[in-house]
């Protein structure tokens, strides 16, 4: 067994003497290598303005994560503000904990609560990928624990530059098997998320990591240091050279030419160690041994030191010679900014305290006292009795720069949106259609994404009911009642660059969508939004955009958003003001939804033949943006489909009231559910048969003559707020009452069964005459979209 460790081990006293407070008022000329660390001049004059002196070298370390963009929000936190703004009084009442804490917690009834939250680990995931994505898990989960729950589950959305450019199979490769090492060995389901490619993402691919905790309303706890003599404890791995200024930096410039070398090593992870330290938090959180736990992430002991005083009502003094190391020859400086993992900060009443170390041996964790609440209102440290730190916790945690970015709408805006897809060529006979469904349905983006999700232990646990490639993951909550959750996460970055408010509101519709698909009740929602450099008013712009149109969708809606990430810089940075000069705009949103009993998830594929195949919502001809354009003709511009969020909310309404209902006889009346969105009905239909290949036959004349549309609009349209509903014959005057009364558009167009999926129309696909039906065999179909990502990777 391995040493515990509950006071530090003799480090070597520097040999030079360390920068101190009083060097740092005696020698105010004294130049300080504040660019080099990322900082502007006018923030070094800030520091020096707040402190009344030149900062000491720990400190300007301290201030240079703090303040940089990943920590701070400096250039979006006045534009974050709308979504605490426009929370209604019934937005708010199931809500526990709001934005500005570790993570969200949601109460889903009967004394349960959910905690949630997606972050960014982007720029490390490209400089290293394996380890890049795998801390990202590790860091979203310890956000989980500092909350007081078990985390239960997680998600991924991963993007990557084009498939064909030679550099994406190392990034794919990398990011994926580190996404499913770490969650596989901390024994935690991956039951969703998202697979994309797309060149705007070649050197800035996108890794947002998700995960779900589960807790009782009394055992949520807040990260705060107050009460003075109260004990500091860093536990957990020792404080490495690994990841010094790493996600904090990385994650708050481009990689571009001309800028300060700024490519610090990436984080390395440690998930057996993370493992330990659950079940350590637990039993701490469990026999009441702690007043706050806060996680060490980006800005490391910088971060946990001034958050936790800033949030207290007093300060903090720490002894940083107390702090255990790997490496004895780190200094000051590097020490406070290592962000090596797995690492918490305790807050322990020192009569608690010998039994707080019982739990720590009991668990094989390292240890050491370094600090002490006091109340001087000061963050206050020493390195061997010397004073290196004394500032004011909440103007390194809290009161940062904020920024009113520049910000107009792109020059290059009104020629994307103008050209249209409607010079695009549609297919013009049964084969030209057919040879464009199969070279959609098999595309990268639309194809099964089995190969990257078939890496992740979706079951572990034993609480998964519904996991990838259903429309939302679903887990169990409660083993007696069978009480659970559903989230699901979705973004379009294609639509989003059309019109940012429109395509931000989009995903939370399609994720608030899914989460009904699969039957259950929306409740709340976190975000991570994905953009270019704040610095460029065109990214800006997409920035504010997008942010204002979640905010304002989501207060329409009814559904909160309870915390998130915002990652920016993900763009090459060399020539600003041209289209491709940022990403395209990724506003992931996660929507978590509640279900009273899991087991009556809906599955997105049928298992049954003989039920009939129902298509709510209506279909207009919106194919700018879509797969088919994407994949027919390489072709981005438009306006993406209208967003009718009364629709979606009526269709979610007849969704789950389906879903709930039972038959005469008791059987559940909804035998299975797809949302249609990326790809059409005929991605939705595909998907459908082949999740449990049994086969359909489908009429489209009930949509084209309802809504005007032909065959290929029918199929390939990404038009929003619509579903397929499998049902058995005996409840389709019950799907009928459900959609009318809701005033949400419904039709029969087809029937489970058989070996094929076989479509038929007025035109094209008429059976007879000119026309020809759409005949797919399901085995070959299903190789044909199960062979696509093996093939490339």
């Amino acid at each position: 067994m391995a040493h515990t460790a509950h006071t530090a081990e003799t480090a070597p006293r520097p040999v030079e003497h360390p920068d101190t407070v009083a060097d740092a008022a005696a020698t105010p000329d004294q130049q300080m290598p504040w660019a080099e660390l990322g900082l502007k001049a006018d923030e070094y004059e800030d520091i020096k303005r707040l402190l009344g002196r030149r900062p000491t070298a720990a400190e300007l370390a301290m201030y240079s994560v703090m303040w940089s963009e990943h920590c701070s929000y400096k250039s979006s936190k006045i534009h974050l503000k709308q979504f605490g703004a426009k929370v209604t009084p019934e937005m708010r009442e199931h809500l526990l904990v709001g934005m500005g804490e570790n993570a969200g917690v949601v109460d889903i009834g009967d004394g349960w609560a959910v905690t949630y939250k997606v972050e960014s680990h982007n720029h490390p995931s490209f400089v290293e990928p394996y380890q890049g994505a795998a801390t990202g898990v590790g860091g979203i989960v310890r956000d989980i624990i500092s909350m007081g729950a078990r985390p239960v589950a997680v998600m991924d959305q991963l993007r990557f530059g084009a498939v064909d450019h030679p550099d994406t199979a190392r990034v794919v490769h990398g990011v994926v098997a580190g996404v499913g090492g770490y969650g596989n060995c901390l024994g935690l389901p991956n039951i969703g998320g998202e697979t994309e490619f797309d060149s705007s993402y070649q050197e800035n691919p996108l890794v947002n990591a998700l995960c779900v905790g589960v807790l009782r309303h009394e055992d949520i706890h807040l990260a705060n240091a107050s009460g003075a003599g109260n004990k500091v404890v860093l536990f957990g791995a020792r404080t490495g050279g690994d990841g010094i200024g790493g996600a904090s930096i990385l994650a708050s410039e481009s990689f571009e030419d001309g800028m300060p070398a700024k490519r610090p090593s990436v984080q390395v992870g440690d998930p057996f160690m993370e493992k330990v330290l659950i079940e350590c938090c637990l039993d701490l959180f469990a026999a009441e041994l702690v007043l706050g736990i806060q996680d060490l992430g980006a800005a490391g002991i910088s971060c946990a030191t001034s958050e936790l005083a800033s949030n207290g009502d007093g300060g903090m003094h720490v002894d940083l010679e107390k702090v255990l190391l790997r490496d004895p020859s780190l200094t000051a400086g590097e020490i406070l900014m290592s962000e090596s993992q797995e690492r918490m900060m305790a807050v322990v009443a020192p009569d608690r305290l010998d039994d707080f170390m019982a739990v720590i041996d009991k668990w094989d964790v390292e240890a050491a006292v370094i600090g002490e609440v006091n109340g001087s209102g000061r963050l206050t440290i020493d390195h061997f009795g010397e004073r290196i730190v004394d500032v004011d916790p909440k103007t390194v945690a809290h009161e940062g720069p904020t920024y009113e970015r520049p910000y107009a709408r792109p020059a290059w805006q009104d020629a994307l949106n103008a050209d249209s897809s409607e010079r695009l060529a549609r297919p013009a006979s049964a084969t030209e259609l057919t040879e464009q469904v199969l070279a959609v349905v098999t595309s990268p983006n639309q194809a099964s994404s089995a190969w990257v999700t078939n890496q992740y232990d979706r079951f572990v646990r034993g609480d998964t009911a519904l996991a990838q490639p259903d429309d939302a993951g679903v887990i169990r909550v409660d083993d007696t009642t069978g009480r659970g959750v559903a989230i699901s996460t979705d973004a379009n970055g294609r639509f989003t660059k059309l019109d940012p408010a429109t395509g931000a509101a989009q995903a939370l519709a399609e994720s608030y969508r899914n989460v009904c698909t699969v039957g259950a009740t929306p409740r709340a929602v976190t975000d991570c939004l994905n953009f270019g450099s704040p610095e460029d008013p065109d990214a800006m712009w997409q920035l504010v955009e997008a942010i204002t149109g979640l905010a304002d969708a989501c207060q329409q809606m009814g559904v909160p958003v309870t915390g998130g990430n915002v990652s920016l810089y993900n763009s090459h940075g060399k020539v600003k003001g041209l289209p491709d000069s940022s990403i395209n705009p990724t506003p992931v949103v996660g929507v978590l939804g509640v279900m009273d009993d899991v087991r009556r998830a809906n599955p997105s594929g049928w298992f049954e033949e003989g039920l009939a195949i129902i298509a709510l919502g209506a279909t207009a001809d919106e194919l700018d943006g879509s797969a088919w354009t994407r994949v027919v003709h390489d072709h981005l511009g438009g306006l993406p489909p209208k967003v009718d969020l009364e629709a979606e909310m009526a269709l979610g309404r007849v969704l789950v009231a389906l879903s709930e209902a039972d038959l005469p006889e008791g059987a559940k009346l909804v035998r299975a559910a797809h949302d249609l969105s990326a790809g059409g009905l005929i991605q939705s239909l595909v998907d459908a048969v082949l999740r449990h290949g049994v086969g359909a036959s489908v009429d489209l004349a009930p949509i084209e003559s309802r809504d005007g549309v032909d065959e290929f609009t029918a199929l390939f349209s990404e038009s929003g707020a619509r579903a397929l509903v499998a049902v058995h014959e005996a409840a389709v005057p019950a799907v009928e009452a459900a959609a009318g009364a809701e005033g949400v558009p419904w039709a029969r167009i087809g029937t489970t069964g058989g070996d094929m999926l076989v479509v038929t129309g007025t035109d094209l696909l008429a059976d007879g005459g000119a026309g020809r039906p759409l005949m797919l065999d399901l085995a070959e179909l299903r190789d044909g979209v199960e062979a696509t990502l093996p093939a490339l990777f």
